[in-house]
């Protein structure tokens, strides 16, 4: 695994995240940001309600953010964090291209999208067999069998988790987007991976029975975990110590700050109104305290 030293490490490529990474690498701290720029909502977003800008593609944003972001001196990794911790007074992340960082100081930015499937039976059976955190219900699933969805990190990282707790597990993608070793790792389990196949119905009565793919195979499971995506915020949140709200909100103050001396966080986890300018401002907050605590420590006033 290979290592990493950092200042400010900043989980979430969107808005939020990358004027943190503007405002922090500007005082001089090593900054560097991981997530994948291209998965977060504003990509396919129309911006007309920014102030100064009438309209622009939320695509061209991004991308003007990111050059910004590097020119003041900020590192980009698009990567996921599939775990982190706090040790001491450090924090490390781990990511899914066997990267770990070590940092002084730790952003929250991913946001709080929650993706669907958008199939038939999948809400109706929403916490009677249908998950979207492993991490949080697995244990509900002790020696049960189980299928997870997905095609990215998260889902195979939620692979090998239930292997670790459900009988059977299977991993239904339509084709593994995950790094090299992530993948590695998923193969020297139990699980059984489905290719090229995705779900068309959850069946049950009172709780989950069947997952039926497209293709027309039916899957006997007890619990179908979908994981679209990457950990989101308030997951990684838990991993810190930071205990995010019944919705999955993180709390903070106007400095940022979670209850977490170190951790902070911006944009759309800290709540609504979920626009492109309240995360830009929280970030430009965040990314401003987290490199005053790295150069004063806290309580210290420039």
């Amino acid at each position: 695994m290979q290592s990493m030293e950092t200042d400010v490490a900043i989980i979430g490529a969107g808005p939020a995240g990358l004027q943190a990474a503007i405002h922090a690498a500007r005082r001089k701290v090593r900054t560097i940001v991981i997530g994948r720029p291209d998965q977060g909502a504003l990509v396919r977003a129309e911006i007309e309600n920014y102030f100064g800008i009438p309209k622009i593609n939320g695509q061209e944003v991004l991308k003007i953010g990111l050059e910004q972001a590097k020119h003041a001196g900020a590192e980009l990794f698009e990567e996921d964090v599939m775990k982190a911790e706090k040790v001491g007074e450090t924090f490390f992340l781990e990511t899914d291209r066997d990267k770990r960082v070590s940092a002084k100081a730790v952003i929250l930015a991913l946001g709080i999208s929650r993706m669907k499937l958008n199939v038939e039976g999948e809400k109706e059976f929403l916490g009677r067999g249908v998950s979207y955190c492993a991490a949080c219900d697995a244990n509900f699933f002790k020696g049960k069998k189980v299928a997870v969805v997905g095609n990215d990190s998260m889902a195979a990282v939620s692979t090998v988790l239930m292997t670790n707790v459900a009988s059977d597990v299977y991993w239904v993608t339509k084709e593994p987007k995950v790094a090299p070793p992530l993948l590695e790792k998923v193969k020297a389990t139990k699980a059984k991976v489905i290719e090229a196949s995705w779900p068309k119905k959850v069946h049950g009565d009172q709780t989950v029975k069947k997952l039926e793919l497209a293709d027309g195979q039916f899957l006997e499971v007890d619990g179908v975990f979908i994981e679209l995506g990457a950990r989101g915020s308030a997951e990684l949140a838990l991993d810190l110590g930071v205990l995010p709200d019944p919705s999955g909100l993180i709390n903070v103050n106007d400095k940022m700050e979670t209850e977490v001396q170190g951790v902070y966080a911006a944009g759309d986890v800290t709540g609504r109104p979920w626009q492109l300018a309240r995360a830009v401002g929280q970030g430009c907050i965040a990314g401003t305290n987290a490199a005053k605590f790295v150069l004063y420590g806290v309580g210290v006033v420039e």
